[in-house]
C-alpha cells in the first residue's frame, strides 16, 4: 500500500525530449527557475483579483503561496496545482458589499470574508463527501451544460459595472481602451511563454503609456509615485477581521459548486497531459482548496482556485513535478512580504485596471463557451438549450432571488436555477428510458 505522500526520485535523461513526472525533481537551480516562472504565469490575475474587489493584493500574494504549500502537504504532493485569487468571487462580493468593481478598498471588507468563509467550508465539505462516494454524482449534478453557463455568467454578471469609474471621461475611456489592445496585443503577437503572461505584460505596457501620457504630457491624473519611494522593503500585509453576515454568506457560498466545476476541469486537463490518473485525487484537491479559501479570507485574503495560467506553464515546459509548485509558493510568500512591492500595485490606475477587467472577464465568458464547444454540448436538445438561455439571462440581468430578507444575488440564483432546471428537465430522459 502506498503512503500518503508521493515517493518523489531525481528526474533522469533530457529534459527536451522526456517530461518531468509528478513524483520527480530537478537539480535545485532549475527547479527554482521553473518555481519563479510559476509566480510569474499568476502573479497578473493573483495581483488583479484583489484589486477588482478591494482587497489587499499584497496578502492575496502572500496567501496564494502559503495556500499552494499547503495544497501541496493536504494532497500528498501528487497533484501539481497552483492557487491563486478565484475571479469566480468578484460578481458576489461586488453584491454582498456593494462595491464597485476597481474602485479602491473595499469598506465592507470583512463582511466579503464572511461569506468566502462560509463558501471555503462548503467547498470542503463538498471534498470530503468526494473522498467517500467518487466523483460521479459530481458531473451528474454539473454536466458541461451547466458548468459551461454557470462560467459564462460570471463574465457577463460584471459587463454592466465594468466601466462605472471612467464613463463620462474622456482621457479615461481612452486608456482604457489601449489597455484592452495592449493586453489583445500580447495574446495575439507574443509567442511562447510572453503570451501566456498576456494580463501581467498588457498591464504593465498600459501602465507605462497611461505615466507617459499623464506625468509627462499632462492628460489626467498624474501617477503619484512617491509612495513607492516611502514604502518599506519588507514588512506584513494589512490583515482583516471576517464579519458573519448571513445575507452575504448565502449570497457568495453557492461559488463554492463554480469553484468545483473549476478544479475538476483543471484536474482533468493536468491528467490528460500527465498520462496519469489523477481522478482519485479530486476529494482530497477539493478538501484542500477549501481548506485554502477559509484560511486566505479568515486574515483578509481572497478565495483561491486553482490556476489554469499555471496548468498552461506544464504544458509549454511539460515540467509537472509538484516539488516545483512547494518552491513557487515559498516566492510568493517572499514577494507578498514586501511593502514596495505592495505601494507600486497601488499607483496603478482605475482606467488601466477597467480596461483589464473588460479582458479578464471577457476570457471568463468565452472560457464558458468553450467548455460548451470542447464537451460537444448538443444545442438541438431543447433541455440544454432551455438550461443554457435561461443561467444566462438570470445571470446577465442580476436577478436576485430574494429568499425572505436574504438576496441571492445574480450569480447565486443562476447557479441554482441551472442546476434544478437541469434535474427537472432530466426527469423526461428518465421517463423515455422506461
Amino acid at each position: 500500500m502506498s503512503g500518503f505522500f508521493a515517493k518523489w526520485r531525481a528526474y533522469e535523461g533530457d529534459i527536451n525530449q522526456k517530461p518531468v513526472a509528478t513524483n520527480e525533481y530537478l537539480p535545485p537551480l532549475q527547479s527554482a527557475v521553473l518555481g519563479l516562472q510559476h509566480v510569474l504565469a499568476m502573479f497578473g490575475a493573483t495581483v488583479l483579483a484583489p484589486l477588482l474587489m478591494g482587497f489587499d493584493a499584497n496578502l492575496a500574494i502572500m496567501m496564494s503561496g502559503v495556500c499552494t504549500i499547503l495544497f501541496f502537504i493536504m494532497t500528498g504532493g501528487r497533484v501539481p496545482s497552483y492557487l491563486g485569487s478565484s475571479f469566480a468571487f468578484i460578481g458576489v462580493v461586488a453584491a454582498a458589499t456593494a462595491h464597485a468593481t476597481g474602485s479602491g478598498a473595499n469598506p465592507n471588507l470583512g463582511v466579503a470574508l464572511g461569506g468566502i468563509i462560509a463558501c471555503g467550508i462548503l467547498y470542503a465539505l463538498i471534498g470530503l463527501v468526494v473522498m467517500g462516494a467518487g466523483t460521479r454524482w459530481i458531473e451528474k449534478l454539473m454536466p458541461p451544460v451547466v458548468t459551461g453557463a454557470v462560467v459564462m455568467i460570471i463574465g457577463l454578471n460584471l459587463a454592466p459595472v465594468t466601466v462605472a469609474n471612467v464613463a463620462g471621461k474622456p482621457f479615461e475611456l481612452v486608456m482604457t481602451l489601449v489597455t484592452v489592445l495592449c493586453m489583445g496585443a500580447i495574446a495575439v503577437f507574443a509567442r511562447g511563454f510572453f503570451q501566456r503572461l498576456l494580463l501581467l505584460l498588457g498591464l504593465g505596457l498600459a501602465y507605462a503609456l497611461y505615466a507617459l501620457a499623464a506625468n509627462v504630457f499632462g492628460f489626467g491624473a498624474p501617477i503619484d509615485f512617491s509612495v513607492i519611494g516611502k514604502a518599506a522593503w519588507f514588512g506584513l500585509p494589512t490583515f482583516s477581521t471576517p464579519v458573519f453576515d448571513v445575507n452575504a454568506m448565502l449570497i457568495i457560498a453557492p461559488v463554492a459548486f463554480i469553484l468545483v466545476a473549476e478544479n475538476l476541469g483543471h484536474i482533468k486537463a493536468v491528467g490528460a497531459m500527465t498520462g496519469e490518473n489523477l481522478t482519485p485525487q479530486l476529494g482530497k484537491a477539493f478538501f484542500a482548496d477549501g481548506v485554502a479559501t477559509t484560511l486566505s479570507a479568515g486574515v483578509g485574503g481572497t478565495g483561491m482556485t486553482t490556476y489554469g495560467e499555471n496548468i498552461g506553464v506544464m504544458a509549454v515546459t511539460r515540467v509537472y513535478s509538484t516539488i516545483v509548485f512547494a518552491i513557487a509558493g515559498v516566492f510568493a510568500i517572499l514577494l507578498g512580504l514586501s511593502p514596495k512591492f505592495g505601494a507600486m500595485i497601488q499607483t496603478i490606475p482605475s482606467p488601466v485596471l477597467t480596461g483589464a477587467s473588460i479582458v479578464v472577464f471577457g476570457l471568463i465568458t468565452i472560457a464558458g463557451a468553450k467548455i460548451w464547444i470542447d464537451n460537444r454540448v448538443d444545442f438541438s436538445n431543447n433541455k440544454n438549450l432551455m438550461v443554457a438561455a435561461i443561467t444566462i439571462i438570470l445571470g446577465t440581468g442580476n436577478f436576485g432571488l430574494m429568499i425572505g430578507d436574504f438576496d441571492l444575488g445574480g450569480i447565486g440564483t443562476a447557479t441554482f436555477a441551472a442546476i434544478i432546471l437541469h434535474w427537472i428537465f432530466s426527469l423526461r430522459d428518465d421517463d423515455t428510458a422506461k
